[in-house]
């Protein structure tokens, strides 16, 4: 990452929390997830039963084309596409990602986006296969719309909520950490756009609850490397991103970890967290409503090419926190984009922000 940290510093996952309030209900919460709990690192080095241990990512650059995303579920609330998935790219528990979430994670190194997949598999024209995706602007506070869920059940982004080997070798990990539990009510606290409920109890944790290690626990007596990442739960937290297992960390594999040490982080109960005070609690009964970005324009110049011919794609637009357009050419930011289409096609500009998405399409046609 070369120092690079995503999302502006105002941004949930960079804040600095240890100042924050208590939320008042946070001894009921504790007691609910459960106080001897302790966190249990789901990350490390090697195979276990044959698939790799984290969720992995891959980094790419300009040269990377960007493929078709084929949605197999909630394609309805992700972002279509294209996006630059290599087929290589690898899958969480590869070399046998097996049933499970199969997130795939590809950081665009030159444009600065962040693009995630859910339930991901690759198809051998290049094209991918998901349950659902979205693009993340790693340059500005970008938010799912509200209720619209992401590669993660939160709505959340997955990657500045990794541990990472570097950043823990570096001695500071800079942003809140992401974790898991298994009960979760149908409510949800900035930054998470979307929930996932597996409990009616109304002390259950809502999506997007920052819990910090308090304080006063003393983390002298572990590692380095152990005490980089308590610190980082000191100052920034954890965000519970989904449902799983009870207080697991997520982390990037890489066969640098010490499993041994990692694990000793099982020491730490979930009686030694507080909860960050939570204002607002959304629920159905309180969504925030809003206006979808306006689109006055979207054009193309010329309309009418021969094949190979360049042509410029501009638009016009308000409210939106971030564009796509399809086929072809994915996440753009301004307000126009070069094109060399050698059949007709269609072009889509999706302007999506946290309250909907508003699309609008223009024609070029190919002698």
């Amino acid at each position: 990452m070369n120092g690079f940290r995503p999302f502006p510093a105002d941004n949930a996952w960079n804040q600095d929390v240890s100042g924050a309030p208590v939320d008042p209900n946070s001894d009921a919460i504790i007691n609910f997830i459960g106080p001897s709990i302790g966190l249990h690192p789901d990350f490390g080095a090697g195979l276990y039963v044959g698939s790799s241990m984290g969720i992995p990512y891959s980094v790419v650059g300009a040269a990377q084309s960007p493929v078709s995303i084929n949605f197999t579920a909630y394609g309805d609330e992700s972002d279509p596409g294209p996006m630059p998935i290599p087929a290589n790219a690898q899958i969480e528990g590869y070399p046998n990602p097996g049933n499970g979430d199969r997130h795939v994670l590809v950081l665009d190194n030159s444009g600065c986006f962040l693009y995630e997949l859910y339930s991901a598999s690759a198809n051998n024209d290049g094209s991918w296969n998901a349950g659902s995706a979205a693009v993340w602007d790693m340059e500005n506070d970008e938010q799912r719309p509200w209720t619209w869920t992401s590669a993660d059940a939160a709505g959340l982004p997955i990657f500045p909520g990794l541990v990472r080997y570097d950043e823990v070798a570096n001695g500071k990990i800079q942003h809140a950490i992401r974790f898991t539990l298994p009960q979760s009510q149908a409510a949800m606290v900035p930054p998470a756009s979307h929930w996932a409920a597996t409990s009616s109890n109304p002390i259950a944790p809502p999506m997007g609850m920052n819990l910090r290690l308090k304080a006063s626990y003393d983390i002298s007596g572990f590692s380095a490397n152990v005490q980089v990442i308590l610190t980082a739960l000191k100052k920034y937290g954890m965000i519970m991103a989904d449902n799983g297992s009870a207080m697991y960390l997520s982390g990037a594999p890489d066969d640098r970890w010490d499993n041994n040490d990692l694990h000793n982080l099982s020491q730490v109960p979930a009686s030694a967290f507080e909860v960050v005070q939570m204002n607002p609690i959304y629920t159905a009964a309180n969504v925030p409503q809003g206006a979808a970005p306006s689109i006055s324009s979207f054009t193309a110049s010329p309309t009418s090419v021969s094949s190979g011919t360049q042509v410029t794609l501009s638009w016009q637009a308000s409210g939106a926190s971030y564009y796509v357009i399809s086929p072809q050419i994915g996440a753009v930011r301004g307000s126009s984009v070069t094109v060399t289409p050698t059949q007709t096609t269609t072009y889509t500009l999706y302007a999506t922000n946290q309250y909907g998405r508003t699309q609008a399409s223009v024609t070029v046609t190919v002698q």
